[in-house]
């Protein structure tokens, strides 16, 4: 459905977590090098449970490498320094949406590769720094599906018998 980008990511919970995500959502997870923690930590499988088999997980030594492969499809980038709501985009399926890590978010010079448009944030109450990486990702990742009337999902509604 959609292919998520985590930069550098630091906590393993979050990464499982996100990880997790990505297998219930048909979302693709790839991950920038270096890493915070070893994909084999116990507190990384402990957050995606039995998911990081169900996951499509894919490790790039640097963004360029990841950006080469995915190059034809439509980026978006998130920040707490921008000024445009994730939920102002038209989301497609297909599109690629990338989040920094958790101390420091993405640096400038990743950000000034994005056009304006495609530089997005998640609204919240002034004073407020950030959300937690993982809540971040599933925010804007059911906003995404939600808009793609959650293609591919499975028929959650009540049956009456």
């Amino acid at each position: 459905m959609f292919d998520i980008v985590l930069f550098e990511p630091e906590i393993p919970p979050n990464t499982g977590n996100v990880m997790r995500l990505c297998a219930n959502t048909g979302s693709r997870l790839h991950l920038i090098e270096p890493l915070g923690f070893s994909l084999d930590e116990k507190r990384l499988r402990r957050a995606g449970l039995d998911y990081r088999d169900m996951a499509d997980v894919k490790v790039w030594p640097n963004l360029a490498a990841c950006k080469a492969e995915l190059t034809a499809k439509r980026w978006f980038a998130l920040s707490s320094k921008v000024k445009t709501p994730y939920s102002d985009t038209r989301f497609a399926p297909g599109d690629v949406v990338l989040f920094g890590p958790e101390t420091r978010g993405l640096p400038r010079d990743v950000l000034d590769d994005f056009a304006d448009e495609r530089l997005l944030t998640i609204p919240m109450k002034e004073g407020s720094r950030s959300l937690n990486l993982s809540n971040s990702v599933s925010v804007v990742v059911y906003e995404a599906w939600r808009q793609c009337d959650f293609a591919d999902a499975r028929d959650a509604k009540l049956r009456l018998d």
